[in-house]
């Protein structure tokens, strides 16, 4: 195997770091985040690291990167408290993925790509219409990370909303039926399958043999 030490690390070209760093966690969920300014302005950008927090109550966070340089996603969220999380999948991920793109903040990623806005029950943010799983958050708290800048922003899920096509009778999402993708590394879209499902562990007696 390939190894690589901390001074090779930090001795590294920036981009061979940035893509051996980012894809050596493994694969990550790929979701678009929308917002909206307090004038009203639209905003919708990708981000990959969405994660599960906890259940009850039902709790997601993402990392934000150092907010040194204009971040429209993170000053939204903290003047109006609210955001939405929208999965990306496959027939959407070239204009998903252009939302990475550094636009100013008046100029909504809506209006530059096919992604089209959807407001459902009063939700201040917006959707991105046609994806299959979309939740509306309320922000909660936030946690800086001292040791690269960045910050872990925490939401509540308050509204959740999935195609019926793709949800089971005990709770479980299946969101390979609906074509949802991960990503590998900063650029790379997959969409992964379904190969089964493993039953709740439990330990085994000491005596037991593999």
């Amino acid at each position: 195997m390939k190894r690589f030490s901390v001074q090779n690390i930090n001795d590294m070209d920036y981009l061979y770091r940035i893509n051996l760093i980012n894809s050596c966690s493994g694969f990550k969920s790929a979701n678009l985040l929308g917002t909206k300014s307090g004038e009203g302005k639209s905003n919708v950008a990708v981000f990959s690291s969405v994660t599960h927090i906890g259940s009850n109550p039902p709790l997601l966070g993402f990392f934000l990167r150092p907010t040194t340089v204009m971040r429209n996603t993170y000053e939204n969220i903290k003047e109006t408290k609210v955001f939405t999380v929208n999965h990306i999948h496959e027939p959407i991920l070239e204009d998903a993925h252009h939302t990475s793109a550094k636009y100013a903040k008046q100029v909504s990623e809506f209006d530059m790509t096919n992604l089209e806005e959807e407001y459902i029950n009063d939700c201040y943010a917006p959707f991105v219409k046609g994806v299959p799983v979309k939740m509306a958050l309320k922000y909660i708290e936030e946690h800086p990370v001292k040791a690269n800048s960045t910050i872990l922003v925490v939401g509540q899920i308050t509204e959740l909303y999935i195609d019926e096509s793709i949800l089971q009778p005990d709770g479980f999402i299946d969101l390979t039926k609906a074509k949802v993708s991960a990503i590998n590394g900063l650029d790379a879209y997959t969409t992964p399958v379904l190969k089964t499902r493993l039953s709740y562990q439990r330990p085994k007696p000491e005596t037991a043999k593999k």
